[in-house]
């Protein structure tokens, strides 16, 4: 059986995101996503929140399931038994940042990475963004699943004092 893990912050799960899931899906027998904390960011939600949004809006995906990664992601790689990394990619920027994780997951757990390019039409859609427009009001509902809006929403209005 193969086994994908696609790794990220998930702060939050955006509709690039599921797209980059559900061909994932197609390549492997299993795709676990993988909600990290990166320590290089301050999330807007918090993990457990995370998950829950992410099984939520991966429920429809037979062969999928979502946890947390509480460490190293090359720990993380080892106990599910992983094959590959998959990751996303809209642009060579984002090439630019995945190839040193890429190298340094294959260095401590022996697990390729798996390049998927994000579908053209979302490659505006990143996380970052999204929590940026609801910050100011904008409309996030059609750039995330059923459900994230109002999550980042509630947070943003929790971080403003509103």
């Amino acid at each position: 059986m193969t086994i994908a893990v696609c790794p990220g912050s998930f702060d939050p799960i955006t509709l690039g995101h599921v797209d980059v899931v559900r061909r994932a899906r197609s390549m492997f027998d299993e795709v676990v996503v993988g909600v990290a904390t990166n320590s290089g960011k301050s999330a807007l939600l918090d993990v457990d929140a995370r998950v829950e949004l992410a099984r939520t809006a991966l429920a429809g995906l037979d062969g999928v399931r979502v946890e947390r990664v509480a460490g190293l992601l090359a720990d993380f790689l080892r106990v599910n038994g992983a094959n590959a990394v998959v990751k996303g990619l809209r642009g060579g920027a984002d090439f630019d940042a995945e190839l040193p994780m890429a190298l340094m997951n294959r260095h401590l757990a022996g697990v390729e990475t798996v390049f998927v390019v994000g579908d053209p039409a979302l490659a505006h859609i990143a996380s970052s963004l999204v929590k940026d427009v609801a910050r100011y009001g904008g409309d996030i509902d059609d750039l995330v699943p059923p459900g994230v809006a109002d999550a980042v929403r509630a947070a943003v209005g929790r971080k403003d004092g509103r």
